[in-house]
This record gives structure tokens, sequence and C-alpha cells, in this order.
């Protein structure tokens, strides 16, 4: 590969990987709007250190945790992680899966949550939470559903960002072929906008906000 095409090809991974880093946010950013909540936060599974990475916040503690680890089996996110199943739980003080000491050390102590993971296929890429509700209003199982379509789009937006990643690692240590980064370009160049996942949000986010219209 010559270096003018492999200089072009970084900046296209590095250009990717900021447009997913972007989704990524305008997801937390929605969640957080849509369930009034006080913040929300995706966690990216990082496999080779075995840490959950703060990868996108909004709302509190938005502008100091981004890129915080914890050892993956922290807390309640680290529980969803693994079991792959989501969870609600409105006292999280009553919960023993609850790391309050890693909570505290973010800023931020909450006091009741939804989080769900992010899957592709069986694998699982990081995990979705969304945090408090004004005057303490509980989470319904309903709204977990609503939660459980971002987080199909959040997983979406993080695998791509893991593959912009290793594509721009690899084209920094010089290795591979011109067909293999063709494929990864191809491959994040994919904005899936017809996806299934991305109809069944937008049609739940319509319905959602119909329901809550004042002139209905």
């Amino acid at each position: 590969m010559t270096d003018d095409y492999r200089a072009a090809a970084a900046v296209g991974a590095l250009a990717s990987e900021e447009g997913h880093r972007a989704l990524l946010q305008s997801i937390v950013d929605v969640a957080r709007a849509i369930f009034g909540a006080k913040a929300s936060s995706i966690f990216l599974f990082d496999e080779s250190t075995d840490e959950l990475v703060f990868e996108a916040v909004s709302g509190e503690g938005e502008d100091e945790i981004v890129g915080m680890r914890f050892p993956s089996s922290t807390g309640i996110a680290g529980w969803v992680l693994v079991t792959r199943q989501p969870l609600v739980i409105d006292d999280l003080q009553q919960d023993p899966r609850f790391a309050r000491q890693a909570a505290e050390s973010t800023g931020y102590v909450p006091h009741g949550l939804m989080a769900v993971p992010l899957l592709i296929e069986e694998r699982a890429l990081g995990v979705l939470e969304v945090l408090d509700r004004p005057d303490d209003k509980a989470f319904t199982l309903a709204e977990m559903d609503l939660l459980t379509l971002f987080a199909n789009q959040a997983a979406i937006g993080l695998d791509l960002l893991q593959r912009a990643r290793r594509a721009r690692a690899a084209l920094e240590q010089g290795h591979g072929r011109a067909a293999q980064v063709a494929r990864i370009a191809a491959l994040l160049e994919d904005g899936r906008e017809d996806s299934p996942a991305a109809s069944q949000l937008l049609d739940a986010l319509e319905s959602l906000l119909a329901t809550n219209d004042p002139r209905r």
C-alpha cells in the first residue's frame, strides 16, 4: 500500500470513528430526554483489558467521566454485561449488585436505573443505562422495551466504532492488504439507515410522542 493510500485510508477511519462517536452521543442525549432522566450512558466492553469504559455520557458527569474504566464485573453494568439481561431497579441502595464506591468515584450516585445489554447477535459489546427520574418516578416495563430499541441502535454504532478503531490501528501498524482496508471502509460507510432496528426505534418514538401530545 502506498503512503498516500495509507494516509487517505487512515483519515477515512478517523472520520468514521468521529461519526460513530457522535451517533452514540446522540443516542444517550435522546434517551435522557425521552425518559426525563438525570443521566444516560453507554459503556464499551474492552475485551483486551476486561474493562467497561464510559464511551458516551449525557447529563450528570458528562464532562468528566468519558473514558473512565472499571473492571467488567463492576456493579449493575457488569451484571447486565455478563448475563445479557436487562434490569430495572428503583432503589439501588437495597440491591447488593450496586457498586456504590464505583459510583462515588464518578461524582454521581444514582437512586434508580434501567440498564440493557448492547448485543450484536450473541456478542455483548457493552451496556446502555438511564439513571434516575424526576420526583422518583419509577421506570416501567414498557419503557424498558423502548430502551431496548435504543440499545439496538447503540450496539450498531458501538460495533462500527470498534471496527473503525481496529482499522486505524492496523493502518498505523502498517499491516494488512489494500483489499482488507477497502472491505473495512465499506463496512464503516454502511450507515444502515434502513435497518429493522432503526425502523422499530422510530416507530416507538413516534408512538410515545403521540401518546404524550397534550393536544390529543
